[in-house]
């Protein structure tokens, strides 16, 4: 599996009944209860967002992001609860009295482009508000000096987006969006008709936000969801609505304009894996070969699948081997999945012929290998001897140790893996993984969780992109499995990508 992050391009926090804006607030705090420590009959707040979708559309239009081999795309909601660092903060108040709420649920619900029930266009501006409140309030709304204290508070904006308004000359069609009472009959979008995207409980308040958007962001890729102005997070009514509260409880999740490496973002999941057997076919099994196309050292792709024939060590058709389909993993890599693949002698060769190659309709000689088919008891190791684990060394080409490489580079990290101590013993086919992440401090925060290392026959590499990545210092980690041994070799390659300006 591969990743991609996709970044918030705008996002607000609004407050019920509240023209205030906090746009460019770094923590999103979400809370329901009393309001400014007053007994009133309800106060919540809502976090608004919209996701950058077009990086991770311009790697799927031009195949860096291949789907013809699987449609197992995931898309996980990914934002960093402010609470979560520290386990002594469970059950305490913030700094400003609030008490950090705990069992609740949140909903990720989406934000139609036009409301269902008035037609009113739905799209908002972030704005340019920080604070929450203004400085002091106690010389009354109508004076003078509350007006001057206003303007002069460059962090507090009643500018658009707010509770009220979505852009400067336009309401939502409803205060908040929607009605959490849905008794609105003739004016906005009722609770009971918006679309929920996700439901997530927390049972402490310090959990991370993880919803899952799969669906939501599928349907938005193939074009079947086209109304949406953004997203919303909101507690459920059944909080939004308890009155008479003493108390006010909130949680907190860092926004896009936090100053630390925990800027939300949606994690899409696919599965680009190379797996080549062409080396390492065995009998009997299921194996999968590869065929690799570049114009100019750059991926090629073809107008259409190839599609591949398989002939026999006399250069005869192999019956029920013909015309058999391939799919595209990657931009200008092909693959085709061969099961129950078998000879009379083994080992024996057999040759893969590639057909049907067009670019740009021009139809391309079709192109001949070659594989050795292996008895599958090679595969196994059977017998009275005892498998011992191995060690392992490495070399890294593509990112040199401690490189400062600007984000806007993609990268092939080859990686040679050796049996340690020796210093040409190459190994074809080992079981492999590797891992990015940063450091705060004594704390390793994962960027991309183990993901297996591509295997093509004369490498073992994985791509890794910087242009989703935040400028800091990352690390990657190698694990090798054998024997029922994890061996897991740390920091094998430090390197820190920076911005360009």
């Amino acid at each position: 599996m591969s990743i991609h992050r996709s970044y918030f391009k705008k996002n607000n926090t609004i407050v019920f009944n509240s023209d205030v804006n906090t746009g460019r607030n770094p923590v999103v705090e979400l809370f329901f209860g009393t309001i400014d420590n007053l007994v009133t009959p309800k106060g919540y707040s809502r976090f608004i967002f919209d996701l950058d979708l077009q990086p991770l559309i311009d790697k799927i239009q031009n195949g860096e992001i291949g789907t013809g081999c699987t449609d197992n795309m995931s898309h996980i909601l990914n934002m960093t609860n402010t609470s979560s660092f520290d386990k002594d903060l469970l059950n305490d108040s913030w700094s400003n009295g609030r008490r950090r709420a705990t069992s609740f649920d949140l909903v990720l619900y989406r934000i139609p482009k036009t409301s269902g029930t008035t037609g009113d266009i739905q799209s908002w501006d972030e704005g340019v508000g920080y604070d929450y409140y203004f400085g002091n309030s106690s010389s009354g709304n109508n004076s003078s000096m509350y007006k001057n204290q206003i303007e002069s508070d460059k962090s507090f904006s009643q500018r658009p987006s707010n509770w009220f308004k979505n852009t400067t000359i336009s309401n939502w069609s409803y205060g908040g969006i929607y009605d959490n009472t849905n008794t609105s009959l003739n004016t906005g979008i009722r609770y009971d008709n918006l679309h929920i995207v996700d439901t997530q409980h927390f049972e402490f308040g310090n959990e991370d936000i993880e919803f899952d958007m799969t669906d939501e962001i599928n349907g938005i890729l193939d074009g079947t969801i086209t109304d949406v102005s953004g997203w919303g997070i909101s507690f459920l009514p059944d909080l939004e609505n308890i009155t008479g509260l003493t108390e006010n409880y909130s949680v907190g999740f860092f926004s896009r304009h936090t100053q630390t490496f925990y800027e939300p973002f949606l994690q899409t999941n696919y599965n680009n894996l190379i797996e080549d057997d062409r080396l390492t076919f065995y009998e009997k099994k299921l194996n999968k070969l590869y065929l690799y196309s570049f114009n100019n050292g750059n991926p090629q792709d073809f107008d259409e699948n190839p599609i591949v024939d398989l002939y026999d060590t006399y250069e005869e058709l192999i019956p029920g081997f013909t015309n058999l389909p391939t799919c595209k993993i990657t931009s200008g890599v092909y693959e085709i999945s061969i099961s129950g693949l078998t000879a009379d002698t083994t080992p024996c060769m057999v040759y893969d012929f590639w057909k049907n190659i067009k670019i740009n309709g021009i139809e391309i000689d079709g192109v001949e290998n070659e594989f050795v088919i292996k008895p599958l008891s090679e595969l196994y190791q059977i017998g009275i001897d005892n498998n011992n684990p191995s060690l392992y060394g490495f070399d890294f080409y593509g990112i040199k140790q401690d490189e400062k490489i600007l984000n806007t580079d993609v990268r092939k990290v080859n990686v040679v893996i050796k049996k340690a101590y020796t210093t040409n013993e190459v190994l074809q086919k080992v079981e492999s993984y590797y891992r990015v992440y940063v450091k705060e401090g004594q704390t390793e925060v994962q960027v991309e969780d183990w993901t297996p290392i591509n295997r093509t026959p004369d490498s073992h590499y994985f791509m890794f992109d910087t242009r989703d990545k935040i400028p800091n210092e990352y690390f990657i980690d190698i694990k090798v499995i054998t024997d029922r041994e994890v061996n897991t070799y740390k920091r094998e390659l430090k390197f820190q990508i920076v911005n360009k300006k």
